[in-house]
């Protein structure tokens, strides 16, 4: 279930089906893709993730959502332009077969879009209740349902009094308090039928304790927010090296240009101020300043996303790094990434979906809550209170497959190494 079918929902979508009919592979996918090595080197144990853990099939997917454009599908995906017009031609049928119902939506969360297919309610319980209808009768059709956000982002705001319990909150929805924004409808309604919500957007949404308490209460697990796509993982990379290797950083200053519908909603200062926080974050726990001054206790960190219509979805993403080494001698490194947003989100997207779906039938996870492990397709990873969330592109890789080994009853990997040698 999608709130936001546009450029990311109608990619991901179209993709899935196209994987199912043969006509493409599910590349950037780690559910479909990706290996996991089980015991030592020497056992040469290394199935698919997906042969491995007990994950959805693809054909087993069923999709549905809401936005506040209407149409079908196949009218979405032509507006995005991501894919090219045989593809979409090819699946025509199937993607007309699929019209998003109407979404909850307030225009001064996101200022720069004006709905069309809008639901209508006395007041923000009201219309979370009309999210519980629609997710009841699609319970009525399916085994098991996960819910991921791919809509726009939302302004920035910070937790609330009404953010702080679930009793506030519910009380919030029915006084239709300003602070609950169109994101935490959904989250609370979709929380509320005891089912996973994944955030691809860097909203506060479930961020708040009062949605957390609700996870826990329901069994319905949460995680991070903000797909983990072009820019900011190309950070989570090279970071993580400069800090191996004790290289200083003075200065990293990032700039993006996009033209899809992302790129005009962040166009707005309130909405990008969303995104920079959620950017920002990244090298700050990466190189924790505070605890290796000498190297990052100056760096200057500045993100720039740039709304340029010509360019579509696809976004570049350019990067000046200033870094130091030895005796303090100034270096510098340059990255220009020329990407499409929505072909990196997508599989994210699917890989978020399946993993969900199977921390929700583990007992081990489903009562967490914050589903940590899955920090990886994240900008912003959640984690327990107290506890720094982790950037680290591999250490979340790891985590993730650790957790894998973990639920399904095998070692753990440690890297070691030492049971290769000696007696």
């Amino acid at each position: 279930m999608i709130p936001g079918m546009g450029a990311v929902a109608t990619t991901l979508i179209a993709g899935v089906e196209a994987v199912r009919r043969g006509f493409a592979k599910p590349i950037g996918s780690m559910t479909q893709m990706g290996t996991i090595r089980l015991g030592k080197r020497t056992d040469d144990r290394t199935p698919l993730i997906k042969d491995f853990a007990p994950i959805a099939q693809l054909d087993d997917l069923v999709f549905t959502g809401w936005d506040i454009f209407g149409g079908n599908l196949y009218d979405a995906a032509k507006t995005a332009s991501v894919l090219d017009r045989d593809q979409l031609e090819s699946m025509k049928p199937f993607l007309e077969s699929i019209e998003p119902m109407p979404a909850a939506f307030e225009e001064r969360y996101v200022k720069r879009l004006t709905a069309k297919n809008q639901k209508v309610g006395k007041n923000k319980c009201d219309l979370a209740n009309q999210i519980r209808n629609d997710i009841a009768e699609f319970k009525s059709k399916t085994d098991r349902q996960v819910m991921i956000w791919c809509g726009s982002t939302e302004i920035y705001h910070q937790p609330k009094a009404v953010h702080q319990t679930l009793e506030a909150f519910e009380k919030g929805l029915v006084a239709d308090d300003p602070d609950i924004a169109p994101s935490m409808l959904y989250a609370w309604a979709c929380l509320k039928e005891g089912i996973p919500f994944a955030n691809g957007a860097p909203n506060l949404t479930v961020d708040i304790p009062a949605l957390n308490e609700l996870s826990r209460k329901m069994n319905a697990p949460i995680c991070g927010k903000d797909f983990k796509t072009g820019q900011t993982f190309i950070k989570t990379v090279l970071a993580p090296a400069f800090k191996a290797r004790q290289l200083g950083v003075a200065g990293w200053y990032s700039t993006n240009i996009l033209g899809n519908r992302d790129g005009e909603v962040l166009d707005d200062p309130d909405n990008f101020k969303t995104k920079e926080v959620s950017k920002l974050g990244v090298l700050e726990h990466i190189f924790q300043p505070e605890k290796n001054p000498d190297l990052y206790g100056d760096i200057f960190h500045k993100v720039r996303i740039n709304y340029y219509p010509p360019r579509g979805d696809n976004k570049e993403g350019w990067d000046n790094i200033d870094i130091f080494g030895w005796l303090g001698y100034p270096m510098q490194i340059k990255v220009d990434f020329l990407c499409r947003d929505s072909i990196l989100a997508a599989p994210l997207a699917l890989d978020l979906c399946l993993f969900m779906d199977l921390a929700k039938r583990t007992p081990a996870l489903r009562g967490l809550g914050i589903q940590e492990w899955l920090s990886f397709y994240f900008k912003d990873p959640d984690s327990a209170p107290g506890v720094y969330p982790e950037h680290d592109l591999f250490i979340q890789s790891m985590k993730l497959k650790n957790t894998l080994r973990h639920i399904m009853g095998e070692d753990l990997i440690t890297h070691l190494g030492l049971e290769y040698y000696g007696d």
